[in-house]
């Protein structure tokens, strides 16, 4: 039994060593089976890299090939052009040459002829003073007979003719000055009415006058209630914030809105339109649609000032000063609108430039911006004058534009014929009839104020304001005062009306002087 099992695993022994020598052999052949395959695969791999290198090889050569014939085409090419301009240098060197020596041929010329009128002229000049020194001598030959005819020496013959002929050109002088002044100013007159008349029936405004008050419609009475609010609250928030009188009275379907500032005044009644739509009436939202209804008027401004410089042709101005005309529109003068008054000033203040050989769109620029300084007034301190003329030199405007600011209330003379139109225009826009309301109390005061300063005076009798208070006629005592006195009485009197009345336009100071003398045959 146990010989079995020896001999058993003998041979187990011996079938697994012969197992593992088979195993051996065959992974030695599979190896050299792999290292066959490999080296076939290198030497493929080789093979198709050399091939590549041949054809890259190939490629440079046909590039360089390339690159050498296109070389040599731009070579030939830039040589042909060197050529023709070589050839047309030299020709044209050729034609300057030609040139230039006819032009020397053409100063020698004129240079013998020169010396030849040179010496003719010389010879001239000898003739001349020969033939004046001939007619000296005779001259004094002349002179010898006549003293001894007359007995007058030289010098007493020569002063009294000289006094003669020099009494004889004053009166002619005289009476040609006297006829040339009056032909001016009758020109000047003809030509100022042309203009005027030329502008004004070519420019046709319209007016719109403006109120203190605005009206709100309101739907239902009870709508009164709500605006006043619980102990008040919502109508004093209203007036805090929107700077307006609010005034609710038994008036029926209305409340009333009073301010100055029209500005303030659109945006209150827009408010309260918009909180009436609503009708949620209570202070945080009155501060909401108020921000809102300002932020609208804001842009409204803006876009209204754009679209007034794009229609008169002023492009480009500063976003600023279009704003600023835009809110000329909520300013009032005298009841009358900054805006359509500024407008109409620009209007006319072209048509005269235009007329007078100015430049059209510069004086319409100056008639737009002339009162800009009125959309200050309200947030700054100072007349519209100088806050117009600071606003327009920082913004870089024209000096033009400077200078008519300033001369359309006489603080500086017009440099300029757009100057001078813009300032005809404004007076011409605020003084026409109908232009401007003002208070009849007002009115009134101002009129007597004016006579009050005539009468003021020494050597007045009376004085009348008339003209719906643009002239006043002084009637003075011809004994006490005379023709020059006559003149500073009314230089005095104008320069204290400006200093002591506020007036639209101007006002004519007519001083007159009479001496009658009075008899009667019985």
């Amino acid at each position: 039994m146990i010989t079995e099992i020896i001999i058993g695993g003998g041979a187990a022994a011996i079938s697994a060593v012969t197992a593992f020598i088979i195993t051996r052999k065959v992974d030695a052949s599979k190896y050299e089976i792999y290292v066959e395959q490999a080296k076939a695969k290198a030497k493929a791999i080789e093979h198709e890299a050399e091939k590549t290198l041949q054809n890259a090889n190939f490629r440079v050569k046909e590039a360089e090939l390339e690159a050498k014939k296109r070389y040599e085409e731009e070579i030939a090419r830039i040589d042909s052009e060197y050529k023709q301009r070589l050839q047309q240098l030299e020709k044209r060197e050729a034609q300057l040459a030609e040139k230039l020596e006819d032009e020397l041929k053409e100063i020698a010329r004129e240079r013998k002829e020169i010396k030849q009128e040179k010496a003719d002229i010389k010879a001239v000049q000898a003739q001349l003073e020969k033939l004046k020194s001939e007619y000296e001598a005779k001259r004094r030959e002349a002179v010898k007979l006549l003293e001894r005819a007359s007995g007058l020496t030289d010098e007493e013959a020569r002063e009294m003719v000289l006094k003669h002929a020099e009494e004889e050109a004053r009166a002619e002088i005289a009476h040609i000055v006297r006829k040339y002044e009056t032909e001016a100013k009758t020109e000047a007159q003809r030509k100022a009415n042309y203009i005027l008349a030329q502008a004004t029936t070519r420019y046709a405004g319209d007016f719109a006058a403006e109120r203190l008050i605005n009206t709100v419609h309101l739907p239902d009475d009870e709508l009164k209630g709500r605006i006043i609010g619980k102990e008040g609250r919502n109508i004093k928030t209203l007036e805090m914030l929107l700077g307006v009188d609010i005034i609710i009275d038994d008036t029926p379907g209305a409340i009333i809105l009073s301010s100055f500032n029209l500005y303030r005044r659109a945006i209150a009644t827009r408010t309260i339109e918009l909180l009436i739509e609503d009708g949620r009436i209570q202070p945080a939202r009155i501060e909401e649609i108020y921000e809102k209804v300002t932020e609208e008027f804001d842009q409204k401004i803006l876009e209204e000032g754009e679209q007034i410089v794009v229609d008169l042709g002023l492009s480009p101005m500063h976003p600023e000063l279009m704003k600023l005309i835009g809110r000329l529109r909520y300013r009032a003068s005298y009841g009358q609108n900054a805006l359509g008054h500024s407008l109409e000033v620009a209007h006319l203040a072209g048509i005269m430039a235009a007329e007078m050989g100015g430049d059209e769109t510069l004086a319409k620029r100056a008639g737009i911006l002339h009162d800009i300084g009125k959309a200050l007034t309200h947030e700054y301190a100072g007349s519209h004058v100088d806050l117009g003329a600071d606003v327009c030199r920082r913004y870089k405007e024209h000096p033009v534009v400077i200078n008519a600011i300033y001369a359309h209330h006489g603080h500086e003379e017009p440099n300029s014929v757009e100057s001078a139109a813009v300032c005809a225009a404004d007076t011409l826009s605020a003084a026409r009839p109908g232009a401007r309301r003002e208070v009849l109390e007002s009115f009134l005061k101002r009129v007597k104020t004016i006579e009050e300063i005539a009468t003021s005076k020494p050597g007045v009798h009376h004085a009348y304001a008339i003209n719906a208070g643009r002239e006043v006629r002084v009637i003075v005592n011809a004994t006490l005062v005379n023709d020059d006195e006559a003149v500073l009485l009314s230089k005095e009197i104008a320069e204290e009306i400006e200093k002591s009345v506020q007036y639209p336009g101007e006002i004519k100071v007519n001083v007159i002087r009479e001496t009658r003398a009075i008899n009667y045959a019985r």
